[in-house]
């Protein structure tokens, strides 16, 4: 694991602590040597998380649509910045280059950022690490949603199980060294959803 992608807002959020959980995930992967890979902007927790990374040495990628960077929040001294000309090709480009997908308190954003890779994960378009750094247990209403979800069988267990959850960068961070993807048997998985729907639903 070489890359980290983070996705997080563009916002500083309500509380302090958010900040200073973006600050200590920057410090985190550059005492690692792992290099950050994130969306480009200078403002928010976004900004903060590059910032932090670079003072403690650490390489950043940030990766921004050119209508962004005509807005003028891109990060503009990041020794790598990485230009595209839409949200699609941005994301498609930081998957591209990550080994790992974090994602720290943000909005509508960052959490269809990191469903959609975590999707990926689901359908096995790859086998990297999904996890959330959960400050001030943002995400713990998200979590209980998604246990919802598999409770009414719209998610299997073993996938809500693909995403890793700590409140600390360290411990994140070492979950996702020993992440091992699961194997799931996908004839299996389509058989089960097919038999689960019954013919005799009387449909209007």
């Amino acid at each position: 694991m070489k890359r980290i992608c983070v996705f997080c807002g563009s916002s500083p959020g309500a509380d302090p602590e958010y900040v200073l959980a973006a600050r200590r995930l920057g410090r985190a992967l550059a005492a690692r040597g792992l290099t950050l890979v994130f969306g480009g902007a200078r403002v928010g927790i976004m900004g903060q998380l590059a910032r932090a990374a670079l003072e403690a040495g650490g390489e950043v990628i940030g990766v921004i649509p050119r209508q962004l960077v005509e807005m003028e929040v891109a990060y503009a001294a990041l020794p790598e910045l990485r230009v595209v000309e839409s949200m699609h090709e941005r994301k498609a480009l930081m998957a591209e280059l990550a080994d790992g997908f974090i994602a720290l308190p943000g909005g509508l954003g960052t959490v269809e950022e990191f469903f959609e890779v975590l999707t990926w994960a689901q359908l096995e378009i790859h086998r990297k690490p999904c996890g959330l750094l959960d400050t001030r247990g943002y995400y713990r209403k998200l979590m209980e949603f998604l246990g919802h979800a598999v409770e009414e069988k719209f998610i299997e267990p073993v996938h809500r199980e693909m995403i890793q959850i700590d409140e600390s960068p360290a411990g994140l961070l070492d979950k996702f060294r020993d992440y091992r993807a699961p194997r799931v048997n996908k004839a299996a998985w389509i058989r089960k959803l097919t038999d689960e729907i019954s013919p005799s639903l009387d449909v209007p």
